[in-house]
């Protein structure tokens, strides 16, 4: 597992063993004495991780993470502290302070790259995920966007109404989605105003693509248009 660490100690000697130990793991490592050079570093570029001390002069480790914390840029960074303090409210305040891991001193170097290992394949997850849910959510918006406008070509124009190629039922449920689709309203929107889950919603917008033969939200709403399916717009 490869990835860039951002490692904040001002005990020289530490920071080098824990350094080369990381670096002998895959690992690049940038290295900071303070909080305020950190900081600088961070600003310049985003690591995956950042390991930082709590006892350090001048701004520790809490501080540190307080500032990372309210900077939208590193809302989500992992960051494990490295620290001689083990008491449990100690750790406590670490956590509440959003740390996603804590070591004490002495520690097991590898016990630090299993952890450093496991952020970041956990953030490299969840971006991809954060991707996937924008894209989906972007598409939607697109879709939504030309479903108005049928409905104001519909409103503007006498648009011929003809039967469908087959004879379609639906169960009262799957019309009264197919009505709210067509109202423009996602999924989370159709949930709530029938009392049911997304899920469910989700299983008859699929029933209805597969019932009509389409794929998306805009090929439905336009089927249901040209072929009379819902009252209200025929």
């Amino acid at each position: 597992m490869s990835g860039h660490i951002l490692l904040v100690d001002d005990e020289p000697g530490l920071r080098e063993a824990v350094q080369a130990y990381l670096e002998d793991s895959g690992f690049a490592v940038q290295v900071a004495n303070n909080a305020r050079d950190a900081w600088q570093l961070l600003e310049q570029t985003t690591p995956d991780l950042v390991i930082s001390d709590i006892m350090m002069p001048q701004v520790s480790g809490y501080e540190f993470l307080k500032q990372m914390r309210e900077d939208v840029r590193f809302l989500n960074l992992p960051v494990v502290f490295l620290t001689a303090k083990g008491m449990t409210k100690d750790r406590i305040e670490g956590y509440n302070a959003g740390c996603d891991a804590y070591l004490s001193k002495p520690f097991d170097p590898d016990e630090l790259v299993a952890i450093a290992e496991n952020l970041i394949a956990r953030r490299a997850i969840q971006a991809v995920t954060a991707n996937s849910n924008t894209s989906e959510i972007t598409d939607l918006a697109g879709q939504l966007a030309e479903i108005k406008e049928l409905l104001k070509e519909k409103a503007a124009i006498k648009v011929k109404v003809t039967p469908p190629p087959i004879k379609i039922e639906f169960t009262p449920r799957e019309q009264s989605v197919l009505e709210l689709v067509v109202e423009g309203l996602m999924n989370k929107e159709i949930a709530k105003r029938l009392g049911t889950t997304i899920r469910n919603v989700e299983k008859y917008v699929s029933r209805l693509f597969s019932k009509t033969g389409t794929s998306s939200r805009t090929e439905l709403v336009r089927y249901a248009l040209q072929h009379g399916l819902i009252e209200a717009y025929s």
